[in-house]
Order: structure tokens, then C-alpha cells, then sequence
């Protein structure tokens, strides 16, 4: 007898059999979320990207894009790294690099402003450190035989270019104008909260210590509340940017900019007539993109030249593939910390820390206030309920006094002989003069116990 087969036993019967995207869709789509990309010369393009892409677009690792998910709740941050600066300041939550900025949360409607500041601040950026023209036609005269000494003399100047004006005077690198934009959007924004704040403070105060409601204590409850929150927000930033100040490595690492000049440097001074000559591992293939990019990176620069574009766009365009040669970084990095002088950017930060540690002093001020008017608070209740018990002891007194009173009363309700009782020997008159006296005697009594209570508190 044989047993059953395997097609008897049909546990999808009625049932569609599920499909699932080849190459593993699903799993490749989790996790993209929309960036805002605004390049060196202000132009803006929103594009959706994974944690892996931005990771590999700007060199930063995990633990630096978890500061800006915002399905986790992370401190006010600003960090700088070998290619990048992560800001997580309020809503402001970007990621600067040395020729664009991404900002994560662009649909938010507080965000709107920062990005068209930002967006402003970049053009106008963009064209104080724009090359003139004639360094561009003096660059295509020198034709094709010299496009590899052109673009390596040429993206030198422009990096430094990038720091002064067409008329000399100095301007800040690309990074620092969007890390100005962020801090001054993100101190502006508290700064305008504790205003808000204050205006709010006041007058739920001041109707407080006129009439102690139940509404007026609900109104101060909620604006302390929402001024413990603020200060802590700003204390946050504050301490975030005096533990930059403290530590000029940290200054070092956001001067992108210059490590970009440092490399184009470095690369230029291996480089031949025709080509980029860079030394590469034999089984590294990102470095070797990187020496394509550079012979790619060659002819374009010989027909910008004709078209009159500057240097200053072609080292951006040559940033990305630089930077991913990231080996051997922490070298350059105590380099550069040796041979930066950070008080330029030292001064950006101490202008916002000043503001930002205004900010608190109001708010500071704001709390003494507040717990001053508590204080007022307490002692007028108190005041009240040391008058309660005034007045709970004076009725007392008066109690004890009616108890000595009724106790006369009930001696006379007693079924007993005495003269007083006998209308012939003592009659009507002797029994109300009785009455009158145990009356006089209780109040005696009772203003006495009154006027030592309140001479005893005046000798204390």
C-alpha cells in the first residue's frame, strides 16, 4: 500500500502565492528618505537617497547620520569630520561638505526660511568668490598641451580664491557661510521663543500675585514648564559651542575647504603633462576612479576654459572624487591641525556664542522671577493660614469658655435643695443676678485668654 504524495498535501489551496520584487526591492527601499541638495552656487535639487549613499557621498559613518533620524531624539549637535560637518541645531538638521549642503527635513514649514536665507547666502557667496574672466582666457590660450598644469595651478588659486573677494577683502569658505546660516537660524529661533516667553511671563505673574486662582496657578504651571524646556535647549547649544571653542581640533576638522586645497596640492605635484599620476593599491577601485576622474576631470577643464567658466566650479566638481581616497587621514589630519590657524573660525563661533549665552541670562533672569513670585506665593499663603489658625484658636477659646458656662447651667438643671431654688428665702431676683454673673464671668474669661495669647506672640 503506498503512502501519500507530496502534491496531496496543497497548503495554499484558495490562496494566491506571494510575489516578491527580484534583487531585493524591498530591502533596498527601506530607509530612503528626500535630501535637499544646494551645490556651491545656490542651486537647489531634492533627491532621495539611503543612509548607505550619503554615507559613501560624504565619508561620514552610521553613528553620525543617527544625530539627524528624526525618529530618535538626539541633543543639539554640531561635528566636524575629515569630509563633512554633521548640524543637528532644533530643525536645522544638515550635513555640510565643501561644495554642497543636505539638509534632511526640507518639507517642514520652519524650515522653509532657513533654506531661502541659506540659499541666498550661498549665491551671494558664490559670486564674491568668482574668478574674473580673464584668468579664464589667459588659461584657454595655453591650449591643449598644458590642461593637466592648467588644472592643477588653476584649482590651486581658486581654493584660495575662495577665501577673498574679487576686490581682495576677505570672505569666508563655503562651509562656514552655511554653518553661519545654520547657527544664526537655529540662536534666532530660541532666541525668538524665550522672547515669546517673556511676554507671556510677565503679565500670568502679575495676575497671579493680585488673585490667587485656580486658572492663574494652571497659566504659571505651563509657563514654567515650557521654560525648563527652553532652557535646556539653550544651555544644549550653548555648551555645544563652548566645547568647540575649548578645542581647536575640532575647529581644525571643519576647515574643509583647506584639506581640499591641501589634496589638490598634493595630487598636482604628481602629476605629468597629460595626466593626473596618483599612486594606487592594485585591488582598490575606488582610488583607481578617482585617477580616472582626474584625466576626465583634465578635458573638462580645457573646455570650460573656452567657455569661460572658473576654476573655482571645476575644484568643487573635483572635491567628490578626492575625498574618497580617505586612507591615511589621520596623518593629514594632525597636519592640518599643526598648520591651521582656527581664529577665524574661533570668532564666527564666540559672535553666536555671546548671543546664544544671552539668551540664557534672559531666560536665567526669567526663572529668578518666576521663583521670586513662587516665594511671594508661598508667604501669602502662608499669611492666610496663619490667620486660619488664629481664628481656629479663638474659636476654641470660645468653646472652652461656653463648656464652663453650660457646666454652670447644668448644676442648676440638678434635682437638688438649695436656697437658691426656694422662692421665699431667695426668689427671682437672686437667681438672675446668678445668671448675669456666669455670664460676665465666661466673657472675663475669654478676653483674658485672648489678651495673653496675643501679648505672649508680641514677646516672642
Amino acid at each position: 500500500m503506498r503512502g501519500p504524495r507530496p502534491e496531496d498535501f496543497d497548503t495554499n489551496a484558495g490562496h494566491p502565492t506571494p510575489t516578491f520584487p527580484a534583487g531585493g526591492s524591498r530591502k533596498k527601499g527601506m530607509g530612503v528618505r528626500t535630501w535637499l541638495v544646494l551645490c556651491s552656487s545656490g542651486k537647489e535639487q531634492a533627491t532621495e537617497a539611503g543612509k548607505h549613499t550619503i554615507m559613501r557621498r560624504t565619508g561620514l559613518p552610521a553613528r553620525d547620520l543617527r544625530i539627524l533620524d528624526p525618529l530618535l531624539s538626539y541633543p543639539s549637535t554640531v561635528l566636524g569630520r575629515e569630509r563633512a560637518i554633521v548640524i543637528n541645531l532644533e530643525h536645522i538638521k544638515a550635513i555640510i561638505t565643501g561644495q554642497e549642503v543636505l539638509i534632511l527635513n526640507s518639507k517642514d514649514p520652519s524650515v522653509a526660511p532657513f533654506i531661502e536665507e541659506l540659499q541666498r547666502r550661498i549665491r551671494c557667496h558664490h559670486h564674491a568668490t568668482k574668478p574674473q574672466e580673464g584668468v579664464n582666457t589667459e588659461g584657454a590660450a595655453q591650449g591643449e598641451a598644458g590642461t593637466s598644469q592648467l588644472f592643477g595651478e588653476e584649482a590651486k588659486k581658486g581654493a584660495k580664491q575662495s577665501l577673498g573677494n574679487q576686490d581682495g577683502s576677505k570672505v569666508l569658505p563655503f562651509e562656514f557661510v552655511a554653518l553661519e546660516a545654520c547657527l544664526e537660524a537655529a540662536i534666532t529661533s530660541l532666541e525668538s521663543e524665550a522672547v515669546r516667553l517673556e511676554l507671556e511671563a510677565h503679565p500670568a505673574l502679575d495676575k497671579l500675585t493680585i488673585k490667587i486662582s485656580t486658572l492663574n496657578l494652571e497659566r504659571v504651571r505651563q509657563i514654567k514648564s515650557r521654560l525648563v524646556a527652553i532652557t535646556g535647549r539653550v544651555q544644549k547649544v550653548r555648551d555645544e559651542l563652548e566645547k568647540l571653542l575649548n578645542d581647536d581640533e575640532d575647529m581644525a576638522e571643519m576647515y574643509l575647504t583647506d584639506k581640499l586645497a591641501q589634496k589638490l596640492e598634493n595630487s598636482s605635484a604628481s602629476s605629468t603633462s597629460d595626466t593626473v599620476v596618483v599612486d594606487l593599491p592594485e585591488g582598490d577601485e575606488d582610488d583607481r576612479h578617482v585617477a580616472d576622474y582626474f584625466e576626465h576631470a583634465t578635458l573638462v577643464s580645457s573646455e570650460s576654459c573656452h567657455r569661460g567658466s572658473d576654476a573655482h566650479n571645476l575644484l568643487m566638481r573635483a572635491h567628490s572624487a578626492l575625498s574618497r581616497n580617505s586612507r591615511g587621514t589621520s596623518s593629514t589630519r594632525s597636519g592640518m591641525t599643526n598648520k591651521l590657524n582656527v581664529q577665524e573660525l574661533e570668532m564666527l563661533l564666540e559672535a553666536y556664542f555671546v548671543q546664544i549665552d544671552g539668551t540664557l541670562n534672559k531666560l536665567s533672569t526669567l526663572t529668578e522671577y518666576v521663583d521670586d513670585t513662587e516665594d511671594y506665593i508661598n508667604i501669602m499663603l502662608d499669611d492666610k493660614q496663619n490667620n486660619l489658625l488664629q481664628m481656629g484658636v479663638m474659636l476654641t477659646t470660645a468653646g472652652l469658655v461656653m463648656s464652663l458656662f453650660i457646666a454652670v447651667a447644668g448644676v442648676f438643671g440638678m434635682n437638688i435643695n438649695i436656697e437658691l431654688f426656694n422662692d421665699e428665702v431667695a426668689g427671682p431676683g437672686k437667681f438672675m443676678w446668678t445668671v448675669v454673673g456666669g455670664t460676665a464671668g465666661s466673657l472675663f474669661l475669654y478676653f483674658g485668654a485672648i489678651g495673653w495669647y496675643k501679648h505672649s506672640r508680641l514677646l516672642e
